[in-house]
C-alpha cells in the first residue's frame, strides 16, 4: 500500500453507516444514491496532504464513488439511510446559501463532465472556508479533486480533451481559493453530466474588492434633501396624490427626504460607514459584481495535456511556456474553451408558487413583471438594484420615452381628426371627384391597359387628404422639436438617476481583454517567436487587422446592394403585377388593380425585412467578431455600428422608393422609361405618392412590431423553453427517484436563457424611433401605434429579464452610451427626410404655388387641371396604345397625365413647361428655409434647457461640502487626541524629574516608561 492511498476496504452489510472518523477514514461520509452493476474491487487513493488535515478543517464531505455494491449496500439499507437522513436542500434554502446553510451564494460555474458507465456518480460537494487551508499553495489539490478511482483488473479509457478541461478547472479553482473566494461543488444534479462550483465572498474579499473598484457606499452621515417651497410644493404634492395609484408599491419608489452620504469604499475608514449589518452592505448585485470580477481577473495557464499521460506529454513546451508567460485564460477564455459552459449569479429566488418567501424578483414579478400592472410607473430604483445600472438605464430611458409619445400621440391624432374633419372642403379631392369634369387619363400600362376617368380614383384622393393637408407640416416642425425635447429630458433625467445611484464622478476603467484578442496576440508572439524576434507587448495593428476591414468593408457593401437588389425586385413585381391584373376581364379587378398591387408588395417587403434582420444580425456579430476588437466595449459599439447600418437600410429602404423615387423617372405618354426594354416604370396615384407612402409605412412599422418584436420575443423563448422542457422529461423518465427531488436554485437558473445583451432590446426601439420621426409627415399616427406597442415591450421585456433569463451581472453604466449618439443623428437626419417629404412627395408647395402665382380668385379651383398636361394620342410610339381605345364608349383624341410639360399644340409640345421651374425652385426654398430654421429651434431648445437640473447640481454640490466637513472633524479629533496625549506624558515627564537621582537610578525601567506613549491613531 503506497503511503499516500488510503484503500477503502469492503465493509459488512451490518456496519454502522454515518461519517467514520477513525484514522482510516477521516471523517468521510459514504451516502448511496444509485446501484447498478460494477466491477468486484475499487481502489479510491486521496491525497495525504488533505486527508491528514483535522476533521473540522476538511472541507471534503463526500467522495465520488463509482461502485457502490463494492461496499456492501444492499437496496434496502440505501432506503433506509435516505429515509432517516435530513433534508439538507431546506438548509440552503435549495441552491441559495452553501451546505452550511449560513454563507450566501455569490456565483455559478457550471461545467460538464462525462460519466462511467458503470453507473451514477455519487454526490461530490466540495468547499472551501478555512484560511489555513486557502494559505497552501497549488500543490494541494482543492477538497474533492484529488480523488481518482482506479480499476485494478483493467485501466479505463482516458480522455485526454476531458483530462485538460478537468485539469485547467482544478488550477483555476485553486487560484480562485488563493484570491479568497469560497467554493462548493455539486455533481448530484437532477440534470445527468452537469456539474456546479457554488462561490463565495467572504466579507474580507468583498471589502479589498470594493476599495479596487471604488463602489460608492452609504456613509452613516445623512442630509436633508433640498425641497420646493410655496407654490411649488403645493403642486407637487396635488401632482403626487393624483398619481399615486399608478405609482409601484415599492419601498424603493417613494419619495425620499433624507439621503445618505456616498463615499468610495475603504477598509482604512470603515468608521465611516454603517456596517451593523454586514450582510446586507452588500446587496447580491454587488457582490455578484465583486465575484465577477475576480474571475475575469484570475488566470489558468495550463495547456492542453499538461498533465496527463502518453501523447499529452508529447506537446510542444513552446506553447505551454507562452500561455504560462501570457498568463490570460480568464473567465471569458474557459467559457470560450468550452471548459466551463456556463457562469452566472443566482436569482434571489421563485417568483411565484405557494409559501415563496418575499424577495426582489418577487416584487419585480408582481409589480413590474405584469401585464395588469401597464398603466403604473417602472420601479426603476428596484430594478437597478436587482439588475444593475445598465439594465436599469434602458428601462429608465424606455420608459422615459413612452412617456414623450403621449404628447406627440395626442397632436397626431388631432392633425388626423383635422384632416377627417376638412376632406369634404378640400376643393382638389372634390375636383377630383366630380362627375362632371369628365376628365380622362392615359392608360397606366401599354397595350393591355385602356383609357380611365380620373373620377374613378376619387376615394384615393379623399384618403390622401387625411394625411396629405397644411396639419402636417405643423406636425412635422412639431415632431423636430419633440425629438430635441426628448434627448434634453432624458439627459436631465439620466443625471437625476447619477445622483441618485451614486454615479456622479463615476469613469469607466479600461476593460479586461477579450479572449479572442489574446489569443491572436498569442498566435502573433509565437510567430515572431519562431523567428527569432522580440515579442515583449505583443498587440495588433492595423496591419494585423487589414484583411478583416476589407472583408467588413465588402461585405456591408453587399449587403447593402443585396437589399437594393431585393427593393428593385419587388419594384418588378409591382410592375408585372399590375400588368396582369389589367388584363382581367371584370370590371371589379381592374378598379381594384392598385390597391391589390400596394398591399402584397408592402407584405412581400415586411417579410423580406423580417428574414434578413435576423441574417444581418448575425453577419454584423461576424464581421465584428474577424475584426478581434480588445475589450467588450469595443466589440459592443463596432457590433452595433454595423447592425444599426444593415439594418437601417433594410427598414428604410422601400420607405425612401417609394417617398423620393417613385413616379419621379417615369418619362410621359410616347416616351416613357423602360426597365429590361418590357417594363414600364411605375407612376404615383393621380392624389400623389403620399397616400402610398403611408400604407407602406403603416404596414412595415405594424407588421414589424407585432410580428418580430412582440411575437417573437414571446413565441421563440416559449419554444425554446417547451424544447428544454422535453428534454428534461425524456431524462426524468429515466430516473423517477431524481424526478421526485425538488431542483436547487442553480440547476432551475441553468435552465434559463443566458442574458444575450441589450443590444436587441435598444436596436428595436432605436428602428421605432426611426418610424416615428424620420417620416412623420406621411403618418402622423405613428407616435400613437408606437406608444401602444410601448406599453406592452416594457411589460414584455420585463417578463423577460424576471422570468426567462439568467440573472446577468450587474455593470455600472452612468449613461446609454452610443445610441445616445445615434438618436441625436436621427432626430437631425427625420428634419431634413421630413423638409424633402413635405416638398417634393406631398402636393403641399405646388398648391402653395398655384395659391399665390396662378390662382384667378384666390382659391384652389382649377388647380387638378393646372398639374395636368395633355397628349395627343396619336403621338403614342408604335405598339403602345391601347388595345381597346373605345372601352369607355367614346372615341379618345387627348388624353392627361401628371406632370408640368407644354401642350401639344405648342412650339416646343411635351418640353418642360416653366411651372415646373417654378414649383422646383419653392420646393427647394422650402426645404432650406424649414431646414435651418428647424435647426435653429432645435439648438435652441437644446441651449435653454440646462443639461443639469438646478436642485441636482445643488445637491452634488452639498454632498462635497458635507463630505470635506466629515473629513475635516475626523482630522481635527485625530490632532485634539494627539495634542492630549502630548499633555499627558509632559506631566508624566515633570513627575518623574521630581524624583530622587538614586530613585530614579533605581526605577529606570519607569523612567523610560514615562517617556513612551502610543503614537497608532
Amino acid at each position: 500500500m503506497d503511503k499516500d492511498e488510503i484503500h477503502l476496504r469492503r465493509l459488512p452489510a451490518a456496519a454502522p453507516w454515518g461519517p467514520h472518523t477513525d484514522s482510516e477514514f477521516h471523517g468521510v461520509d459514504f451516502l448511496p444514491e444509485d446501484l447498478n452493476e460494477a466491477p468486484e474491487e475499487t481502489r479510491m487513493r486521496v491525497n495525504k496532504k488533505y486527508s491528514c488535515l483535522p476533521a473540522e478543517e476538511k472541507g471534503i464531505h463526500i467522495i465520488n464513488i463509482r461502485a457502490i455494491e463494492d461496499i456492501g449496500y444492499d437496496q434496502h439499507e440505501s432506503t433506509l439511510l435516505n429515509s432517516l437522513s435530513k433534508n439538507p436542500d431546506a438548509d440552503c434554502k435549495y441552491g441559495l446559501y452553501f451546505r452550511d446553510g449560513k454563507r450566501k451564494v455569490d456565483y455559478i460555474l457550471v461545467y460538464h463532465y462525462k460519466k462511467s458507465s458503470a453507473g451514477r456518480t455519487l454526490t461530490r460537494r466540495v468547499h472551501h472556508n478555512d484560511s489555513s487551508a486557502r494559505s497552501a499553495k497549488q500543490d494541494q489539490p482543492l477538497p474533492g479533486k484529488g480523488v481518482q478511482l482506479e480499476m485494478r483488473e483493467s485501466e479505463p479509457h482516458v480522455d485526454y480533451h476531458e483530462d485538460d478541461k478537468r485539469f485547467r478547472r482544478e488550477e483555476y479553482e485553486g487560484n480562485l481559493v488563493e484570491a479568497g473566494l469560497e467554493l462548493e461543488r455539486d455533481e448530484d444534479t437532477k440534470i445527468h453530466g452537469v456539474g456546479f462550483v457554488k462561490i463565495h465572498a467572504p466579507w474580507n474579499v468583498l471589502c479589498r474588492e470594493a476599495e479596487f473598484l471604488k463602489l460608492k457606499m452609504p456613509t452613516k452621515k445623512m442630509y436633508q434633501i433640498n425641497q420646493t417651497h410655496g407654490l411649488l410644493k403645493k403642486i407637487n404634492s396635488v401632482i403626487q396624490k393624483i398619481t399615486e395609484p399608478i405609482q409601484p408599491k415599492v419601498a424603493e419608489h417613494k419619495p425620499q427626504t433624507v439621503k445618505r452620504l456616498s463615499y468610495p469604499f475603504s477598509r482604512e475608514k470603515q468608521h465611516l460607514f454603517d456596517l451593523s449589518d454586514r450582510d446586507s452592505f452588500f446587496d447580491s448585485k454587488t457582490r455578484s459584481t465583486i465575484v465577477y470580477e475576480i474571475l475575469k481577473r484570475t488566470t489558468c495557464t495550463k495547456a492542453k495535456y499538461s498533465m496527463g499521460k502518453g501523447e499529452g506529454r508529447k506537446k510542444d513546451t513552446t506553447l505551454l511556456n507562452k500561455r504560462r508567460k501570457c498568463g490570460k485564460y480568464g473567465i471569458t477564455s474557459l467559457l470560450a474553451n468550452g471548459v466551463y459552459s456556463a457562469a452566472y449569479p443566482l436569482h434571489d429566488g421563485d417568483y411565484e408558487g405557494e409559501n415563496v418567501e418575499p424577495n426582489d424578483r418577487k416584487l419585480l414579478c408582481e409589480e413590474w413583471a405584469s401585464y395588469g400592472v401597464f398603466y403604473k410607473y417602472q420601479p426603476i430604483d428596484l430594478v437597478r438594484k436587482y439588475f444593475g445600472e445598465k439594465i436599469g438605464l434602458y428601462f429608465a430611458w424606455l420608459g422615459v420615452y413612452t412617456q414623450m409619445l403621449i404628447p406627440a400621440s395626442i397632436v397626431g391624432i388631432i392633425v388626423f381628426l383635422y384632416g377627417c374633419a376638412t376632406v369634404d372642403e378640400n376643393i382638389p379631392s372634390m375636383e377630383m371627384c366630380d362627375q362632371r369634369n369628365n376628365i380622362t387619363m392615359c392608360p397606366l400600362c401599354d397595350r393591355t391597359c385602356s383609357y380611365w376617368k380620373m373620377s374613378s380614383a376619387c376615394a384615393t384622393a379623399r384618403a390622401s387628404h387625411l394625411f396629405d393637408n397644411p396639419a402636417t407640416v405643423f406636425f412635422s416642425v412639431f415632431m423636430a422639436l419633440w425629438a430635441a425635447t426628448f434627448m434634453e429630458h432624458w439627459k436631465r433625467k439620466q443625471m437625476r438617476l447619477n445622483y441618485r445611484w451614486d454615479l456622479t464622478g463615476f469613469e469607466e476603467e479600461e476593460d479586461h481583454p477579450r479572449a479572442e484578442y489574446e489569443a491572436k496576440v498569442l498566435e502573433k508572439s509565437l510567430r515572431k517567436e519562431h523567428k527569432h524576434k522580440e515579442t515583449d507587448k505583443e498587440k495588433l495593428t492595423w496591419k494585423d487587422r487589414f484583411p478583416a476591414y476589407l472583408t467588413n468593408f465588402v461585405g456591408i457593401i453587399f449587403m447593402v446592394g443585396l437589399t437594393f437588389a431585393i427593393v428593385f425586385g419587388v419594384i418588378i413585381y409591382r410592375i408585372s403585377t399590375a400588368a396582369a391584373l389589367a388584363i382581367s376581364s371584370t370590371p371589379s379587378g381592374r378598379s381594384s388593380v392598385r390597391v391589390t398591387v400596394t398591399a402584397t408588395a408592402v407584405i412581400i417587403n415586411l417579410v423580406v425585412i423580417i428574414i434578413l434582420d435576423e441574417v444581418y444580425g448575425c453577419i454584423a456579430r461576424w464581421l465584428t467578431q474577424i475584426e478581434v476588437p480588445k475589450t467588450d466595449k469595443n466589440f459592443e459599439e463596432r457590433l452595433i455600428f454595423k447592425a444599426f447600418l444593415l439594418k437601417f437600410v433594410n427598414a428604410y429602404t422601400p420607405i425612401f422608393y417609394v417617398a423620393f423615387f417613385k413616379g419621379r423617372f417615369v418619362g410621359r405618354p410616347g416616351d416613357y422609361v423602360y426597365i429590361f426594354h418590357s417594363f414600364r416604370m411605375e407612376e404615383c396615384a393621380p392624389g400623389g405618392c403620399l397616400m402610398e407612402l403611408c400604407i407602406q409605412l403603416s404596414i412595415i412599422m405594424l407588421g414589424k412590431q407585432l410580428i418580430q418584436n412582440n411575437l417573437f420575443e414571446i413565441g421563440i423563448p416559449k419554444m425554446k423553453k417547451f424544447i428544454r422542457y422535453m428534454k428534461l422529461k425524456r431524462r426524468r423518465s429515466l430516473d423517477h427517484e431524481e424526478h421526485m427531488k425538488k431542483k436547487q436554485r442553480y440547476e432551475v437558473d441553468y435552465n434559463l436563457e443566458p442574458f444575450a445583451g441589450l443590444t436587441p432590446e435598444y436596436m428595436e426601439m432605436i428602428i421605432q424611433f426611426g418610424f416615428v420621426t424620420l417620416f412623420v409627415a406621411s403618418f402622423p399616427l405613428a407616435p400613437l401605434f408606437a406608444l401602444l406597442n410601448n406599453i406592452i415591450e416594457i411589460r414584455l421585456d420585463a417578463k423577460k429579464f424576471v422570468t426567462e433569463l439568467r440573472r446577468p451581472v450587474a455593470v455600472r453604466a452612468k449613461d446609454i452610451g452610443i445610441w445616445y449618439n445615434i438618436l441625436r443623428g436621427i432626430g437631425k437626419l427625420a428634419v431634413i427626410i421630413n423638409a424633402f417629404v413635405i416638398s417634393f412627395t406631398s402636393d403641399f408647395i405646388p398648391r402653395l404655388v398655384y395659391l399665390y402665382m396662378y390662382s384667378e380668385n384666390g382659391t384652389m379651383h382649377g388647380f387638378v387641371n393646372h398639374t395636368l398636361s395633355s397628349f395627343n394620342v396619336s403621338d403614342f410610339q408604335a405598339g403602345t396604345a391601347p388595345n381597346d381605345p373605345m372601352d369607355l364608349g367614346y372615341e379618345v383624341q387627348i388624353c392627361r397625365y401628371k406632370d408640368y410639360r407644354e401642350p401639344p399644340w405648342s412650339e416646343n409640345k411635351y418640353d418642360i413647361s416653366k411651372d415646373f421651374w417654378a414649383v422646383l425652385a419653392a420646393r427647394l426654398a422650402f426645404v432650406i428655409v424649414f431646414q435651418n430654421l428647424v435647426m435653429f429651434m432645435s439648438d435652441f431648445v437644446d441651449w435653454i434647457i440646462p443639461d443639469i437640473p438646478k436642485d441636482i447640481s445643488q445637491q452634488i454640490h452639498k454632498e462635497k461640502v458635507l463630505m470635506v466637513e466629515v473629513f475635516m472633524r475626523e482630522e481635527q479629533g485625530k490632532l485634539q487626541m494627539l495634542e492630549t496625549w502630548k499633555d499627558k506624558d509632559k506631566r508624566k515627564g515633570e513627575n518623574c524629574n521630581n524624583h530622587s537621582p538614586r530613585l530614579s537610578r533605581s526605577h529606570s525601567g519607569s523612567l523610560s516608561s514615562c517617556h513612551s506613549y502610543p503614537l497608532d491613531v
